[in-house]
């Protein structure tokens, strides 16, 4: 797998050959797009240890959402207003996320000290494995330039699917 150092300069070397494949998926809609991203999601998986990196925790944050926020804020045993005001802002879309990166429940090892109790965008984060992958281009086209995984999956995508 590729260092995050190295991602950086693999994922802008192919930048421009992503948007447009993208787009053809966008265009084409194939059948089997979630399949093929499916298995390669778990080849990719069985081979890559999210602890090794935990880039997306320390770069960017999820989108929070109310249940996000009750459930973790329980959890903590804080009110949502107390949870809000510690670790959440409102960006430019109104939507939440976290004041600062890396995330404030980040340990030193790279492990999540909410796990069990994370948001929803964690839990389905890098968005390769799932049936909605049409409906999610957008955001796996950016975590491309932040998941190596991500970054592999998308590779080998556009040498399988035939577009």
């Amino acid at each position: 797998m590729l260092s995050v150092e190295e991602l950086k300069i693999a994922a802008k070397t192919v930048q421009n050959e992503n948007k447009k494949f993208f787009q053809k998926i966008k265009q084409k809609k194939p059948r089997n797009l979630d399949t093929v991203i499916q298995e390669i999601h778990e080849e990719v998986f069985a081979e890559y240890d999210c602890l090794t990196c935990a880039n997306c925790c320390k770069t960017i944050s999820p989108i929070i959402k109310m249940r996000d926020i009750e459930k973790i804020a329980k959890y903590l045993r804080l009110s949502t207003a107390q949870f809000i005001d510690k670790y959440l802002y409102l960006d430019e879309d109104e939507d939440y996320v976290f004041q600062s990166t890396p995330c404030p429940f980040l340990d030193n090892e790279n492990y999540c000290m909410i796990y069990e109790h994370r948001p929803d965008a964690c839990q389905g984060y890098p968005h390769t494995d799932t049936h909605k992958t049409l409906k999610l281009l957008n955001i796996i086209e950016k975590n491309v330039v932040v998941c190596p995984a991500t970054y592999h999956i998308i590779e080998n995508l556009k040498s399988r699917l035939k577009i």
